[in-house]
């Protein structure tokens, strides 16, 4: 039973669903943002690093961990100091470098 509701009264049958939202085709009732139909939201993995809300914080955990693995592999310092930011494009370096991350 996919049939929208009216959000004004519980039970009623809506007449038509919104035609100028996008749809999700793989989601029933998941609305996508209007500016991307069909592309979902994008990842912070995606996200330039510079754009970062939070990119001036320190690295994470989990960013420091697989640094200091990357940078024993590439046979680099590992800098603690780094944001998260910093962090993030460093890896980036060094998985080129090392070859890890590759798809």
């Amino acid at each position: 039973m996919n049939e929208e509701l009216k959000g004004d009264r519980p039970g009623e049958m809506a007449e038509t669903p919104n035609q100028n939202v996008p749809q999700d085709p793989g989601v029933s009732g998941v609305k996508l943002p209007a500016d991307e139909p069909g592309q979902g939201v994008a990842s912070n993995t995606e996200k330039d690093p510079g754009e970062w809300v939070t990119g001036g914080e320190p690295m994470t955990g989990a960013q420091a961990s697989y640094l200091q693995t990357l940078c024993q592999e590439a046979g680099e310092d590992f800098d603690e100091s780094l944001s998260k930011a910093d962090a993030s494009r460093r890896i980036d370096e060094l998985q080129e470098k090392t070859g890890r991350g590759r798809r």
